[in-house]
């Protein structure tokens, strides 16, 4: 049987401890593990404030899970989520090739977005240096 890369949202209850989070958190990569399925990519969103209000919560916690595994494992892990009563949406979606490459795309551009902005911070520096010097100069 084949497996497929799937891509898991989960929003947990902000609400609850950092240890809790982490602990919903663990349990849910454990359960993919232990179903034959390989964590590919984790995602740690944090606390987000959200558009509306879901069982009385303004913000959520967010958690992406990125794997690899057989697609029974799908309805396996909306019942695990459906159960748990902090988990307050999820969405699992199966990611197709192009998909995959918009997403190999887009981390790429980010990486090459953060070494220009480290560059033109370096540069920055080097200019207020120079016009510190020139205003310096003109006050002697």
């Amino acid at each position: 049987m084949k497996k497929n890369i799937y891509d898991s949202t989960v929003l947990i209850n902000a609400a609850l401890d950092d240890t809790q989070i982490e602990a919903i958190i663990t349990r849910i990569k454990e359960f993919i593990s232990s179903n034959e399925g390989e964590i590919r990519e984790f995602e740690n969103w944090g606390r987000k404030r959200l558009a509306y209000t879901i069982n009385k919560s303004k913000i959520g916690y967010y958690a992406v899970f990125r794997f690899e595994a057989l697609s029974n494992i799908v309805s396996k892990l909306d019942r695990l989520y459906a159960l748990d009563e902090h988990i307050l949406r999820f969405l699992t979606l199966k990611l197709g090739k192009e998909a995959l490459e918009q997403i190999d795309k887009n981390k790429s551009q980010s990486v090459l977005v953060e070494e220009v902005n480290n560059t033109q911070v370096g540069n920055n520096n080097t200019t207020e240096s120079v016009g510190s010097k020139i205003e310096d100069n003109d006050k002697k």
